[in-house]
């Protein structure tokens, strides 16, 4: 694969028009399709679009935002086809491998969640590792986007697995259930796995074009970014289990000492609902912040510096 495109002079406002708002275009016509697909089902009963309904809803937030991260990115170098490279096969990859992984070293506990953190942001990095072979010159502008590339793969799979249990309860195949699922893993999708991984590999990148690959493979800052993003992760899928708690906390319920005595953790239906739901969410937004606050930063810092020169027209 050739990534070597030099642009002198470009910058995100002097992208054509139309390729700057590309993402949006994909989004609601990729909307439509899928919100068309949900109508036929429900009205033919045909389960035959099932899969239709299922890889449009998991498959449109992750695409269309790698979309707009490539269109974003004013001076990245790498290509489409490499893009294309690290969201279906760095995806796969890095599902397969996270699910052995969790299958063989994690048991039930209060750590889990910890342990989940580790592993599917390490297998999301080796499959940026692998995905970048061949790349000769590195810059962290490069590494965003194929990180955030590769996560957001890895989002659309899984988000597609979630879908897919949905479907099915206890009262048979169940529409409703599967694009519910649908519509809250893609408003949640842009602050998770693509997110994450976007950031470990604008790191990896930027210390690789200082100090060279392997050098940048082992950096202090991208071991210290890989355990600070585990945590936030972790932190992220455990937050349902902590509003439990600090529901049950503030309300001073006496069920709490009683269940956690046990080793049981209390349900929802446990906790008075609001509360719980302002704490799971707005646990939620502090993590998603602090993570699009890091990745902003990188962005910023990883964007070309273009002499003013080069943006005057001539004459």
């Amino acid at each position: 694969m050739d990534d070597h495109i030099t642009v002198i002079g470009e910058t995100s406002a002097t992208r054509p028009r139309v390729q700057r708002w590309r993402w949006l275009a994909v989004f609601l016509s990729g909307l439509a399709l899928w919100i068309l697909s949900v109508v036929v089902t429900g009205l033919t009963q045909n389960p035959n679009l099932i899969p239709t309904v299922v890889l449009l809803g998991s498959f449109l937030v992750p695409a269309t935002a790698v979309i707009y991260y490539l269109d974003h990115s004013a001076g990245t170098t790498v290509s489409g086809q490499r893009v294309f490279f690290a969201f279906l096969y760095g995806g796969v990859l890095g599902v397969l491998a996270a699910s052995v992984l969790e299958a063989w070293l994690l048991q039930n506990g209060p750590l889990v969640y910890v342990g989940v953190g580790l592993i599917e942001e390490l297998v999301k990095l080796l499959a940026l590792l692998l995905v970048a072979l061949g790349i000769r010159h590195f810059t962290a502008l490069d590494g965003i986007v194929l990180g955030a590339a590769v996560g957001f793969g890895f989002a659309a799979l899984e988000s597609s697995g979630y879908a897919l249990s949905a479907l099915f309860t206890p009262n048979g195949l169940s529409l409703t259930s599967l694009v519910f699922a649908e519509v809250l893993r893609g408003v949640l999708a842009p602050v998770g796995h693509g997110l994450w991984t976007g950031i470990l590999g604008g790191a990896l990148f930027g210390a690789a074009a200082k100090r060279g690959w392997f050098a940048g493979v082992f950096s202090l800052r991208l071991v210290g970014l890989f355990l600070l993003v585990s945590l936030l992760h972790a932190l992220w899928d455990s937050m349902r289990g902590l509003a439990i708690v600090m529901t049950l906390l503030v309300t001073s319920s006496p069920a709490l000492a009683v269940l956690m005595q046990r080793g049981v953790l209390p349900q929802t239906t446990a906790v008075v609902t609001w509360i719980f739901v302002a704490f799971e969410f707005g646990g939620m937004a502090v993590v998603s912040v602090v993570g699009i606050w890091m990745l902003r930063r990188a962005w910023r810092r990883a964007q070309p510096q273009v002499p003013l020169l080069q943006l005057t027209p001539e004459g």
